[in-house]
């Protein structure tokens, strides 16, 4: 096997989870900044960002972002890579979803690709959008939720909607609340994937460190944090963030591959 870097990234809280949920969730731009030191010092080299407002709930404010990311940058300068989520949680339109993360202009966004084009009839309001963040050279990771988003993500690259040849993808496995991942399914992603696109995976429920386990195995990417998960075993709460990420490292470091930095996290998104 040829060794390669594997990139580890971290979610840590989400849109939809509290503090009840679990004691070291992290809301605030300051909370959120001394979790993502935890995690660069564990091994995590790219940070998922998402931000609340004054009340807990998720939010796309701009300003609450650039407080956020301002933050993180103070505590772990040019070591990790911070990427803004663009979810809608069900509290968002499409326009307002485009229209936060234009006036933001990140230096990486997360899509959920059927959020902006779910069908045809979004098409051409969304192949707008995304010409506006490849010119702006904005690092665009794609989120597909099964092989069905896969199929539709190749059409639309093949149409010339998608702009550029391969793009960071992410895969994810299980629901919230509904399903939980399972390893086995990653098989199901990657066959229906055409292009040689790099890709990372993130995963449900307690499995999740079984789940980047096969990730790493297949020649994927890594994603954990609160977002998804939080147990480091199944039944074993982890104490923080930082415990899913070193756990990931380990394996990372016991599959006989190289930890990823930030460097080689932002060559890891095609131009």
């Amino acid at each position: 096997m040829n060794k390669r870097e594997v990139l580890i990234a971290v979610a840590p809280n989400g849109a939809r989870l509290s503090r009840r949920d679990h004691a070291a969730l992290p809301l605030t731009s300051g909370e959120i900044a001394e979790t993502a030191l935890s995690c660069a010092q564990a091994g995590a080299a790219m940070i998922h960002l998402h931000v609340r407002d004054d009340e807990g709930s998720h939010s796309l404010d701009p300003w609450r972002y650039e407080k956020a990311i301002a933050a993180v940058k103070r505590r772990v300068g040019d070591k990790m890579l911070i990427q803004v989520s663009s979810e809608g949680a069900g509290m968002f339109t499409a326009d307002q979803q485009m229209a936060a993360v234009k006036a933001l202009m990140p230096e990486c966004v997360s899509l959920g690709l059927r959020e902006y084009i779910k069908d045809v009839s979004a098409i051409e309001t969304g192949a707008r959008f995304l010409e506006v963040l490849y010119r702006n050279r904005t690092q665009v990771q794609y989120i597909l939720y099964g092989p069905d988003d896969i199929h539709w993500y190749e059409h639309l690259c093949q149409q010339g909607i998608i702009p550029g040849e391969t793009h960071m993808l992410l895969f994810v496995l299980g629901r919230y609340g509904k399903q939980a991942s399972h390893p086995s399914q990653l098989a199901e992603y990657l066959e229906a994937l055409e292009r040689p696109s790099p890709w990372m995976v993130c995963a449900f429920g307690a499995n999740e460190l079984s789940v980047m386990e096969e990730a790493v195995r297949l020649g994927g990417h890594c994603r954990v944090g609160f977002e998804n998960n939080l147990e480091v075993r199944p039944g074993i709460t982890a104490a923080d963030n930082a415990e899913l990420v070193r756990s990931t490292a380990d394996i990372v470091r016991e599959s006989g591959n190289g930890i990823a930095d930030a460097e080689a996290a932002r060559r890891l998104f095609p131009k």
